[in-house]
């Protein structure tokens, strides 16, 4: 999970009320949202649902609802949850939520279905579908990924997502003339190596040319969601050669046994 840092506080108060700053931004966020014995969605809901029933709608509840949506809330939650909550704290706070909400949601936007949360935070940071758990090909990878067709014709290019801690084995692309890849990471934060380099670092929009013939593999760091576009050259008899597994424990990677 990603730590929060917030420093609200000590932008508006740090001169005026520096101690209320240094509770707001260190303790009520810095340790209270940190704790990881309830999940971020989980505590988005709680605390939209706290100032409901307090009757505060003002630019705190915005927020906490903007907070809410990036941790995965989906509109179709939302609605549901200010519909369940003003049955027991009133019908006219349920108007006040709702009209805010619509500030920050639209009907229906990106209720994608994946029940990890994480999972649909990456998936709305990006405009290509992750798509669906990459089967054929997962002997040759740590962890699960993703695979969505962008294009099957003239030039193939595939939308591949790995989730935290997933990377592929190193492998090469082979070709008589021609061939080889590029990626270009969409969303999320992953890691790309040549044989004998230093890992290189991706975000989105880095962009990694991959010559025929060169030993190599890419994946997701351990922390967030991947995902790059793979993109293959097209050349005379290509194929993939799949090899050993990888280990990053340090910036020369080494083969796992």
């Amino acid at each position: 999970m990603k730590k929060i840092v917030q420093t609200a506080g000590r932008k508006a108060l740090n001169e005026f009320g520096p101690e209320f700053a240094h509770y707001n931004d260190d303790i009520l966020f810095g340790e209270n949202w940190n704790n990881q014995d309830i999940d971020l969605k989980t505590r988005s809901i709680i605390t939209v649902v706290a100032l409901m029933a307090s009757g505060i709608t003002d630019s705190s509840l915005s927020f906490h609802l903007q907070n809410a949506k990036d941790h995965g809330v989906t509109q179709k939650e939302i609605a549901a949850i200010i519909t369940h909550v003003a049955f027991y704290v009133g019908w006219p706070k349920g108007w006040a939520v709702f009209n805010l909400a619509k500030e920050i949601w639209k009907v229906n936007e990106n209720d994608l279905p994946y029940e990890n949360e994480e999972m649909r935070a990456h998936a709305k940071k990006m405009i290509f579908p992750i798509g669906e758990p990459n089967n054929t090909y997962a002997p040759y990878f740590t962890g699960k990924s993703y695979l969505a067709p962008v294009s099957t014709q003239q030039i193939s290019i595939y939308n591949v997502t790995f989730e935290p801690g997933c990377k592929n084995n190193w492998h090469i692309h082979h070709a008589k003339n021609g061939g080889g890849q590029i990626l270009i990471c969409v969303a999320g934060k992953g890691y790309y190596q040549e044989e004998g380099k230093e890992v290189i670092e991706m975000k989105p929009g880095d962009c990694i040319n991959i010559p025929a013939g060169i030993k190599h593999w890419h994946g997701a760091t351990k922390d967030e969601w991947f995902s790059h576009l793979a993109i293959e050259i097209p050349g005379q008899d290509c194929f993939n050669e799949w090899l050993e597994r990888v280990s990053i424990s340090n910036k020369k990677s080494t083969p796992s046994s």
